[in-house]
Parts: structure tokens; C-alpha cells; sequence
């Protein structure tokens, strides 16, 4: 066995004879564990949270997504369709058109997007897992709405006799003139409600979607035009692949964005706070580590007759220093393995229990990944072996022929 591992390791087990000195070594381990449990729960906190605000892309969005490269909208013509459904990989696609409308009933306004969307798109994205109350059913003039504009509006589920009402201005260029004044400049949609989803707040207050063929007279536009084109992949497509045999066929009047890019300021931001707290965290990690820089200190003036007698033995200096740099590092990886697993009872009870909440009904998101253990794990031993290089630096000659 290595020599100076053996005596480090009798060292960490042995007690001091000098009560002040087993407390700071205790408490400097404590401060490890809470340290090293406290940033793997954090972390755990943020995958939770991260997962939680992304959940809805899964069925809010779909895999693949065709927007226009310039402006609102373009045209896609049967044969594209055609020869994009034969791409191998692709489950189904979807055609969608949306723009801002105006909305009204009964006096009460909410400005928010209209999506004419076709047959396919519940499949397609699969929103219909949203619905709150009644069913997605867009055929006649049928819609379906967010909670958010359903409250806001006062609108109920199959209410024939009070619909909501679209408003969408007319395309139309040059100045205004007495004509076009005395024409409504706008175009007028009423819907009747069908269904109602409830995604995430912001989301609820965002969209009416109805029937395709609809919102295309509305916007008074060709059958062909759309703003976007949905893409579901079959499971275990390659997605590079059907990106590029798209690209060749819709060329560059489109850009192709996956679930990710679509969501890419969100993802940003919460990857951003992500590691702000990771630095925070580390950041208090690092103070608390000059207590490992003091307890060794300390554990070399306790051992400073056995040093002296190892030294007279024939330990180098080196060996003397190597002791208490690899008792150091033992200290700071055994505190941040008992606090991975500390804090990973906690992660559990909170998955299984829900004890913490963010409302009386939903428990606050966590998420057990194993790299977060790594991550931790390789934080608490880098910081330990700096601060034990640091300490046991301070056994010298001079110290050692005192």
C-alpha cells in the first residue's frame, strides 16, 4: 500500500487528542455535505423546472417545422406535398396558417393569433392531448380556444347564439380614401367554440384554432399559402436526413427548425439560469472549502511530533506534504459523496411524496440526472484538491527542524 495514503487515510479514522480540533474537523465536513447536497438538489431543481417549462413543446409543437424565410407566408403547391410525403422518415404533415386577429364577444376584446390548421394537425402535434373541455372538432365554423381567452371573453362550449367574433383587417395597399372608409375595413369571422385547451398560461391566451379553408378566406389568401408547415418524424428517423431531402424540395423559401429551435429564447434562458446558480453555488462552495484549507492546517500542527518523527525516519518532505494533501482530498470526496446521496433522498421524497409545491396541487419539478452527480462530484474534488495543495503546502523544513 502507498505509504503516504496509508497514513492519511489512519489520520481521517484517528481522532485528535485536542477536542477543538475534532470539532473543526467535523464541522468542516458537515459544511462539505450541506454544500455538495445543496447544489446537487439545486441542480436537480433546474433539470425539474427545465423539463416542466419545455413539457408542452412535446405536444404543442412538432418535430419539424417549415416557416417562411421572408415575411408571414408562402406557397406550397400540391406536388411539393406530394413529393414531400414520400420522404422515408416522415409520419405526417400538416399545413397551418396563422396571423394576429382581434377578438370580441360581448363587449369584451382580447387581441390574439388565429391558426387555420387541417385534418391532420391533432396527429401531427398532438394539441388535442390539451383539451380542457369539449372536443376538437373544427369542421363548419367550429374553433378551439385557449382557457386564458375563454375567461378573458366570458365564452363557453357550444354557444350558438353569442360566437366569437374575428376581426382581421383588409390587405390592401396605397392610402386611405372616402370609399374605403365607408367600407368596413376589416373582415368579420364568427366561430363557435368546440373545445377548450390549457397549456401554460402565456400559451392560453394566445390562439384560436380553426378550420384551414377558413382563415385563408379570412386573410383573403389562395389555397396553396400557409405560414407554416408541420412535421411529424417516424420513430427513429434521422433527422438530418429529412432536413436535407426537405430543403431540396421547398428550397430556400423556408427554414426548417426542430422542437429546440423553435423554443431556442426559452431553452437559452433557462440554460443561462441554470448556470448562474451553478457559479453562485460554487461560489459559496469555494468559501466553505477554506475550512478544509484551516482543518488541515490545524491537523498538521496537532500531528507536528509524528511529522517530525516520520521525518527523522527517512520521510521526505514531499511524502510529509503528499499525507496531508491526500487526507484533505479523502475528507472533501468522502462530504460530497454523502452529500450527492443526502441530497439525492431528498430529490426521491420529493418525486415520490410532492412535499414542496408551487400550488396546493402541483408539486414543485425535479428531475434526477446522473450528470448532475458528475457534476457535483467533479466540483467537490477540484475544489478539494486546490484547497489540500494549498494547505499542506505549509509543512516545510523549517517547520518540521522547529
Amino acid at each position: 500500500m502507498n505509504f503516504p495514503f496509508y497514513i492519511a487515510r489512519r489520520y481521517v479514522r484517528s481522532k485528535s487528542s485536542q477536542s477543538a480540533v475534532n470539532i473543526i474537523n467535523f464541522i468542516t465536513f458537515l459544511v462539505i455535505v450541506i454544500g455538495s447536497a445543496a447544489l446537487f438538489i439545486v441542480l436537480s431543481g433546474f433539470a425539474g423546472l427545465k423539463t416542466f417549462s419545455l413539457s408542452f413543446s412535446k405536444t404543442f409543437d412538432p418535430d419539424l417545422k417549415a416557416e417562411p424565410a421572408l415575411g408571414k407566408f408562402y406557397t406550397l403547391s400540391p406536388e411539393e406535398m406530394d413529393r414531400l410525403q414520400q420522404i422515408p422518415g416522415i409520419a405526417s404533415l400538416s399545413r397551418e396558417l396563422e396571423e394576429r386577429v382581434y377578438l370580441t364577444h360581448r363587449q369584451k376584446s382580447h387581441v390574439a393569433y388565429i391558426k387555420g390548421v387541417d385534418s391532420l394537425y391533432p396527429q401531427t402535434t398532438g394539441v388535442d392531448s390539451t383539451l380542457y373541455l369539449g372536443s376538437w372538432n373544427l369542421s363548419g365554423q367550429q374553433s378551439v380556444i385557449g382557457i386564458g381567452i375563454a375567461n378573458l371573453l366570458g365564452l363557453t362550449v357550444n354557444n350558438y347564439r353569442s360566437p366569437l367574433v374575428v376581426l382581421a383587417p383588409k390587405p390592401g395597399k396605397g392610402s386611405l380614401s372616402p370609399q374605403s372608409l365607408r367600407d368596413k375595413p376589416y373582415t368579420e369571422l364568427p366561430l363557435v367554440l368546440s373545445g377548450v385547451y390549457s397549456i401554460e398560461e402565456n400559451l392560453d391566451k394566445k390562439y384560436v384554432f380553426t378550420a384551414l379553408p377558413l382563415v385563408q378566406a379570412l386573410l383573403d389568401k389562395n389555397p396553396g399559402q400557409v405560414s407554416g408547415l408541420n412535421i411529424k418524424l417516424l420513430p427513429g428517423a434521422d433527422m438530418a436526413t429529412v432536413r436535407s431531402e426537405i430543403s431540396q424540395i421547398l428550397g430556400s423559401k423556408v427554414l426548417l427548425k426542430d422542437r429546440k429551435e423553435l423554443n431556442s429564447t426559452l431553452y437559452r434562458m433557462l440554460n443561462t439560469e441554470n448556470l448562474a446558480t451553478y457559479l453562485i453555488f460554487t461560489l459559496v462552495l469555494i468559501i466553505a472549502l477554506f475550512n478544509v484549507v484551516g482543518a488541515i492546517i490545524m491537523m498538521i500542527l496537532d500531528k507536528l511530533q509524528n511529522s517530525k518523527t516520520l521525518y527523522s525516519l527517512g520521510t521526505t518532505l514531499k511524502e510529509l506534504r503528499r499525507i496531508y494533501f491526500i487526507q484533505g482530498v479523502i475528507v472533501t470526496s468522502a462530504g460530497g459523496f454523502v452529500g450527492v446521496v443526502l441530497g439525492s433522498l431528498l430529490i426521491a421524497s420529493q418525486q415520490l411524496f410532492g412535499w414542496l409545491k408551487i400550488t396546493p396541487s402541483l408539486a414543485y419539478p425535479v428531475e434526477y440526472q446522473p450528470v448532475n452527480i458528475l457534476i457535483v462530484l467533479g466540483t467537490i474534488v477540484l475544489l478539494g484538491i486546490l484547497a489540500a495543495k494549498i494547505a499542506s503546502n505549509r509543512v516545510t523544513r523549517k517547520l518540521i527542524s522547529s
